[in-house]
């Protein structure tokens, strides 16, 4: 082998060594870097933005944190090995067998708690009333919002209940610019922040800050599948699907609130 070779290897062996150090000294590195998520969710974190957004919301290891509406455990997956040790997590969760069926694939999901989370039937106990740290929402508020006012008060309601004062409510939603008229059943997928906020401070909440993390100015939030004909769904299909591609996933708000 030649020196030149040498020095190469060695160098890069130096790199590996000092990333690995540096997830060592950042767990929520290491988890969003851990081998066990799913290929195609770490493909997203381009667009997702994981470990801005969760240091955004000020997400610690010892936390306790529920996940409204985890879905596919896209999140879940960061979450719940960041928490395990020294946290806890609660998940939020319909009566689907599909995510209950994720946490039971792997002991890395062993200790998180399933609590019955259903809008529509009522079911919001979400976790012990004053326990939690945070209560983190991905991309949700416009399917509640589909069951009408009451019920979307209801979920920032049961998100202020199950707060300790001084918790955190985090909320990344589909933005709808302020010029554009919001459909109260957000059909389109697509939401206003000042919306957003109305329901967060009816409940309680203080807003505490903004993020444009997630933001996407490429978006422009008119399509005509909504925020669906945008990837990662592009429900349109092969129709337009360069233009759309070449826009990306959807402009969203990062709104973190507190429980005075």
């Amino acid at each position: 082998m030649k020196t030149w070779q040498i020095a190469a290897l060695a160098t890069a062996a130096l790199f590996t060594a000092v990333g690995s150090q540096a997830q060592a000294a950042d767990p929520l590195k290491a988890a969003v870097a851990a081998d066990h998520r799913t290929v195609g969710n770490v493909a997203r974190d381009v667009h997702r933005h994981p470990y801005e957004t969760l240091s955004f919301f000020g997400i610690k290891p010892t936390d306790t944190v529920v996940e409204l509406s985890p879905g596919g455990g896209w999140y879940t997956e960061i979450l719940a090995p960041y928490l395990r040790e020294a946290g806890q997590l609660y998940a939020a969760a319909g009566e689907g067998g599909r995510f209950k069926a994720k946490m039971d694939s792997s002991s890395i999901y062993g200790k998180v708690k399933l609590t019955l989370f259903d809008p529509a039937k009522g079911s919001l106990d979400i976790a012990p009333p004053g326990t939690a740290d945070a209560v983190l929402t991905f991309r949700n508020v416009h399917n509640w919002m589909s069951q009408g006012p009451e019920k979307t008060q209801a979920v920032f309601n049961a998100a202020f209940k199950a707060l300790k004062p001084g918790g955190v409510l985090g909320v990344e939603e589909h933005r709808l610019p302020a010029a554009q008229t919001q459909d109260p059943k957000a059909a389109s997928g697509y939401v206003q922040e000042a919306v957003v906020i109305k329901f967060a401070e009816a409940a309680g909440f203080k807003l505490a800050g903004r993020s444009e993390v997630n933001a996407n100015p490429k978006d422009t939030a008119d399509h005509p599948q909504g925020v669906w004909t945008l990837p990662p769904t592009l429900a349109l299909k092969d129709k337009d699907r360069a233009k759309y591609q070449a826009i990306g996933e959807s402009d969203r708000m990062t709104l973190k609130f507190v429980k005075p």
